[in-house]
């Protein structure tokens, strides 16, 4: 099975990893982050001293088409293959997409969603299916709900911590992005700030439980994902698991699938 470098470009960093093969649950040989504005290095920078030199490449991409295509440009300069971008469509590994528009679904979504059902049916193991609650924290904050069958049934997007807090700094006099612990009580203007876009974004997600979990008759299963996350998990009152991975998970299922398809 040939090697796979796999990309997932969000709002603020292009993170990439390479794997030996496209398999879920592979190890990366080597990974890293660039901020966007530093991408151009790429080429002669990480990706000239990779371990092993990658057989094709499989991306996701919501940055837009100015990054993606100066990504285009390191990859080509790096490797010698077209890169391959994941686009939301109707179906896909078992994922069925109940977006209005399907292929309007940010393809990071999308694929975060396919790399929690392959983590879902590994853990119950030939057992009935959960439906899921998918949460990514990162400069935005997607909730997704999905059924037990793998519909996705709908998500909710609303700003991250850092936008939050600059929203409020830009139109409340005499505020300030502050450094401050999440509270229960805060008793000062850091703390409450800090505490109030916290509990914001773990109300939202704590709703979309309620609502699945009426909605399939099921416990979902959670799972949280982004660079934040581990900043929301402390103060989640239901159970979710942290999986830094997943985005990179639903890529290399999706290699795997259509590999296998192409081989069938």
């Amino acid at each position: 099975m040939p090697s796979l470098l796999a990309l997932d470009i969000g709002n603020t960093r292009l993170k990439w990893a390479l794997y030996a093969q496209a398999q879920p649950g592979s190890v990366p040989l080597a990974s890293g982050a660039e901020f966007l504005d530093h991408i151009d290095r790429l080429s002669e920078g990480p990706w000239a001293s990779l371990p092993v030199r990658p057989d094709a490449m499989i991306g996701c991409v919501v940055a837009g088409d100015a990054v993606r295509r100066r990504t285009e440009e390191q990859v080509e300069e790096s490797f010698d293959f077209e890169p391959r971008w994941v686009v939301s469509s109707a179906a896909e590994c078992g994922m069925v997409n109940g977006y209005d528009h399907p292929t309007r679904l940010g393809a990071d979504r999308w694929v975060a969603m396919i790399g929690a059902r392959h983590r879902m049916l590994a853990q119950v193991a030939g057992g009935r299916p959960r439906p899921m609650v998918v949460v990514m924290v990162g400069t935005a904050v997607t909730v997704e709900a999905i059924d037990a069958e793998g519909k996705f049934l709908g998500g909710l997007i609303l700003p991250g911590h850092g936008i939050m807090l600059r929203a409020l700094e830009s139109g409340t006099a005499g505020l300030h992005v502050p450094t401050g612990e999440v509270r229960e009580f805060p008793t000062n203007t850091s703390d409450a700030l800090t505490s109030g876009g916290t509990y914001a974004i773990a109300g939202a997600v704590e709703r979309m439980v309620q609502h699945v979990r009426r909605h399939c008759g099921a416990e979902p299963a959670c799972y949280m994902t982004g660079g934040a996350g581990w900043k929301m998990a402390p103060s989640m009152s239901v159970e979710f698991e942290l999986v830094e991975s997943l985005i990179m998970d639903g890529l290399l299922v999706i290699a795997g699938d259509r590999a296998a398809r192409i081989a069938g």
